[in-house]
């Protein structure tokens, strides 16, 4: 009649089957018994052991009311008048607020976070507890020590799951706007109608909390509000996608093409217009042509080297898909996966696996097209004027061999790899202006195919702008 508690099962997946089978099997068990499983999300998690099961969901709260909430309903009187120090509620608040922030920009994924960071209640707990501390041990007449609570919140507390360089200075610029003395002013507010508010209970906070807006707009957190859009277009395509891949899988379509036969002519269609298999012995006398050596070569090799994979990969599975809805061979898993996602205009996972992000399968098939496009050219005709940079399987190989092509260039004059570092100009030329390398005495490389992504170019005054008006 006990209660058995496994934790963090998504590491022993294997005793997972042998579990189920204890617990159906068993002859006989007491009303009373119970097993609690933990686990991070896995696909491989049995599904029948998790078909029987009541799930329990335990994710952060949405928005910064029901942030603060959850902060405060956890917050006992005790907790509230633990320091007797005027900065202390103010400070634990504020600790709060950025606590629900640092949380809600996650969903707006690279534009909240360039990496999402699993930050948890741990890190609020261990931030209130240093400022509780430092209040403790606080020298009345010099005050608080800012520098060192802006460093513990930025760099430690928090900042000690973040590893972009970016991401650590936005956290820095939280901690650096947010706390101050400048926090204990009447003018002070994180954002408009977002203050700190003055209480004496944990209920006096609740209140307050209870009229703030349920929905936040995105320039809580320091977004712009157009940030908004883009979370709603992702959640969206998301759900869409769900309900796609949940569709029932039947082999009609209602009176017209079947799955299958759609499927079949537009594989037939990818095999006319798929690039033939480069050949190693044409592109080992190429490269050997133009200076097998350098770096910009060598990259070149590597890239052709992916780009054949993916290829080769292309055409097994679209061969042996045909072959499967003609029967001649049995349909495996990856290709009943093909199937259904070539059906979907999406991308089967074979191939995902091995490829580039896209939209769409025939996006992503034309730039499969547009890529061994570049890579052919550059192989037979030489090195081109400019360069594809988005069209890459490793933009930052690209970049490091032109570097290294720059420094052997210049070593008369003491270059050293390690001290060259890379600039960036934008030009007021159109792609089709570009007849020729850059000046030798400038160096490096021409490229295109960068977008932006909340802002747009103005090439006039060739300055960053708002891509769109305001909503």
């Amino acid at each position: 009649g006990g209660w058995l508690l496994l934790q963090n099962c998504h590491l022993g997946l294997e005793f997972l089957s042998e579990l189920m089978d204890t617990i159906t099997t068993a002859e006989s068990m007491s009303e009373d018994f119970r097993t609690w499983i933990t686990t991070e999300a896995h696909p491989e998690f049995p599904i029948n052991l998790l078909q029987s099961s009541i799930k329990f969901t335990n994710e952060s709260p949405q928005g910064v009311k029901a942030g603060l909430k959850r902060t405060y309903s956890a917050v006992t009187q005790d907790h509230l008048e633990v320091s007797n120090m005027p900065q202390w509620k103010p400070l634990l608040y504020a600790v709060a607020f950025l606590h629900a922030t640092v949380q809600e920009r996650r969903k707006f994924g690279p534009l909240g976070w360039n990496i999402p960071y699993e930050f948890n209640q741990a890190d609020f707990a261990a931030s209130v507890q240093f400022v509780q501390n430092h209040l403790d041990d606080m020298d009345i007449k010099r005050g608080v020590n800012w520098s060192c609570v802006r460093y513990m919140l930025g760099e430690v507390q928090y900042g000690g799951r973040v590893t972009d360089d970016l991401d650590k200075a936005l956290l820095n610029t939280y901690a650096r706007v947010w706390f101050g003395e400048h926090m204990f002013s009447e003018k002070f507010c994180f954002y408009k109608d977002y203050v700190i508010p003055k209480g004496k209970t944990v209920e006096d906070y609740l209140q307050y909390i209870e009229q703030l807006p349920v929905i936040d707009t995105p320039e809580v957190f320091g977004l712009h509000p157009n940030a908004d859009i883009t979370y709603q277009t992702n959640l969206a395509n998301e759900t869409l996608s769900t309900i796609v891949s949940i569709q029932p899988k039947d082999s009609s379509t209602g009176g017209g093409e079947t799955r299958e036969a759609v499927v079949q002519r537009l594989a037939d269609e990818m095999l006319e217009k798929l690039p033939p298999d480069y050949n190693p012995h044409e592109v080992k006398a190429q490269l050997q042509k133009m200076g097998s050596i350098q770096p910009l070569n060598i990259f070149l090799r590597q890239e052709i080297d992916r780009m054949q994979h993916v290829i080769a990969r292309v055409r097994t599975t679209l061969t042996d898909l045909k072959l499967a809805i003609d029967g001649t061979i049995i349909m495996s898993e990856e290709l009943q996966d093909a199937l259904d996602n070539m059906y979907d205009a999406r991308i089967p996972k074979l191939w995902f696996r091995i490829s580039w992000e896209s939209a769409t399968l025939g996006f992503w098939f034309t730039e499969l097209l547009e890529r061994s496009q570049q890579f052919s050219s550059w192989l037979q005709d030489g090195r081109p004027n400019q360069f594809w940079m988005t069209g890459f399987f490793n933009p930052q190989g690209f970049l490091t061999a032109m570097r290294q092509e720059t420094t052997r260039m210049n070593l008369a004059k003491g270059w050293a790899l390690d001290s060259v570092v890379l600039r960036n100009e934008v030009t007021k030329m159109m792609k089709e202006d570009v007849v020729g390398p850059p000046p030798a005495d400038i160096g490096g490389v021409y490229i295109y195919g960068l977008f932006l992504e909340g802002a747009g170019w103005d090439r006039r005054n060739s300055k960053l702008v708002e891509s769109a008006p305001k909503v």
